[in-house]
């Protein structure tokens, strides 16, 4: 059932065990997309996790939800990176407010976010590694316009687990290849994957995100 509180709409899926202060897991949707897509999975995550996934804060002409524009016409001006640092600050309120709410966990939130959710849960976690715990990065790339300037060296306890299709067509693999230098930079835990699939997550990409996800 569809949900709203600190200003977003999402999807609800409670731990499956007694739990005190059970950790959040914040699934969050590319451009185009809803909810419930990466919802579809909730079920197979750990029982530990409260599950939320958000809805995009914006309307696509063509149905669906996005966090922030996308001018597909004129290439100079590809994202609203305006929108996007919103998004970014009302997806972080929405966390803070509730945690402190539903009495979780604050030792760190998991992201999961997809596409234009992935390029948001880079500048989430990097601005925010004493919020921010682990990330799983599908088919996203990390946009320097809403990356930190300066270092904070609180990001090398942040894991990350990044994966990209080598055929994507919508982001380009070498896109998602400069995430690497950062990486080793700010010496985060992370692993890197690829793919032989298109912009989704094909069947060994999905076993091994969830592979990962357990072992944390």
């Amino acid at each position: 059932m569809l949900q709203e509180k600190f200003g977003i709409k999402y999807l609800e899926r409670k731990p499956q065990v007694e739990i005190e202060k059970a950790p959040l897991l914040v699934l969050i949707h590319g451009y185009g997309s809803n909810e419930a897509d990466l919802f579809s999975f909730a079920e197979e995550l750990p029982s530990k996790y409260h599950i939320v996934s958000l809805q995009g804060l914006r309307n696509v002409p063509f149905g669906g939800f996005s966090w922030y524009d996308i001018d597909f016409i004129n290439m100079e001006k590809h994202s609203n990176f305006e929108q996007a640092l919103e998004s970014r600050n009302q997806i972080k309120f929405f966390i803070e407010q509730f945690i402190e709410e539903q009495n979780l966990s604050k030792e760190g939130v998991t992201l999961c976010g997809f596409s234009q959710g992935c390029i948001l849960s880079y500048s989430l976690a990097l601005y925010n590694p004493s919020l921010i715990q682990n990330v799983v990065a599908l088919s996203g790339y990390p946009e320097p316009h809403i990356l930190p300037k300066e270092n904070n060296e609180e990001v090398s306890s942040l894991k990350f687990f990044i994966s990209h299709g080598n055929e994507d067509a919508v982001i380009p693999v070498e896109w998602a290849r400069n995430i690497e230098p950062i990486m080793q930079q700010l010496k985060i835990n992370y692993v890197y994957k690829e793919y032989p699939a298109g912009h989704g997550i094909n069947p060994q990409n999905y076993q091994d995100m969830m592979k990962w996800i357990y072992e944390l």
